[in-house]
């Protein structure tokens, strides 16, 4: 009998990375959760085995750590069934980068660009070698917006952009398939930490908020068309399409500044 396809997604107690378990588990992939906090991957967990017949596990890590991230890499490496790796972890700091703390920029870089490089390394050639599979690289549409605050933030963002760019050429013809997803404002607990103490769901218009179910729809359904950049919700195609195209980059530094004044 042909194993289930496995899908491991990473920042997946909640959120975006929530939304990815049920619908990956309602199309009958069996799952690996990895987050930190355990308590909400097993009532995750025991959700999804209730509504959907599929195998789950919980996978607790701190991306954080490098240890950690090997911890994942190997089982990622052993998993002979694996079909989807969602690179979901991430955070976001607020303030000017040379006031920040160095510690907070530097887990950002960890946890945003060295995990997510060691663990498509580690996921890549089990794919290769079975000529199908597929890696989504959870960015933001702040990737595209030059900001005078959050710089580590679009920064790694931005990278991941740019890896999952050079991946897909390299893959061509392989059978495994590449995404960078770049959603704007969703709704999740991403703006509830300590660290966005000011920001208000309320201050920005209905139309930019997005569905953390939307944007896993939109993800899934772009990389099984080969779409390398996934933005989700038309309102930021078109800020997209007009960032990366016919705006200047004086033009836009200034509605970034005057419009967006906070992460996205």
């Amino acid at each position: 009998m042909t194993p289930r396809p496995t899908a491991l997604i990473t920042g997946a107690s909640s959120g975006i990375g929530a939304a990815f378990a049920h619908r990956l588990a309602a199309s009958g992939h069996d799952l690996i959760l990895v987050a930190r906090r355990v308590e909400k991957l097993n009532a995750l967990a025991g959700e999804l085995r209730a509504a959907h017949t599929v195998a789950v596990e919980v996978f607790p890590a701190d991306l954080s750590r490098p240890e950690e991230v090997q911890r994942v890499a190997d089982r990622l490496a052993a998993c002979e069934s694996l079909a989807l790796l969602v690179n979901n972890a991430g955070f976001g700091k607020s303030g000017k980068f040379w006031q920040a703390e160095a510690r907070g920029q530097l887990e950002m870089s960890q946890v945003h660009v060295m995990a997510t490089v060691q663990l498509t390394r580690a996921a890549l050639p089990g794919m290769v070698a079975r000529r199908q599979g597929g890696v989504i690289n959870v960015s933001s549409v702040a990737s595209f917006l030059p900001r005078s605050s959050g710089t580590m933030y679009h920064a790694t963002k931005a990278f991941l952009n740019a890896f999952s760019a050079g991946l897909e050429l390299e893959l061509q013809g392989t059978g495994v398939r590449v995404q960078a997803l770049c959603p704007g404002f969703t709704v999740t607990g991403f703006h509830d930490s300590p660290e966005y103490p000011n920001f208000r769901r309320s201050k920005y218009p209905a139309f930019l908020w997005l569905s953390a179910d939307q944007v896993a729809a939109d993800s899934l359904a772009d990389l099984k068309h080969g779409r390398l950049i996934c933005v989700p919700g038309r309102q930021y195609q078109v800020l997209v399409a007009l960032l990366t195209g016919c705006l200047t980059r004086p033009l836009m530094i200034w509605i970034s500044r005057r419009f967006l004044r906070r992460s996205v």
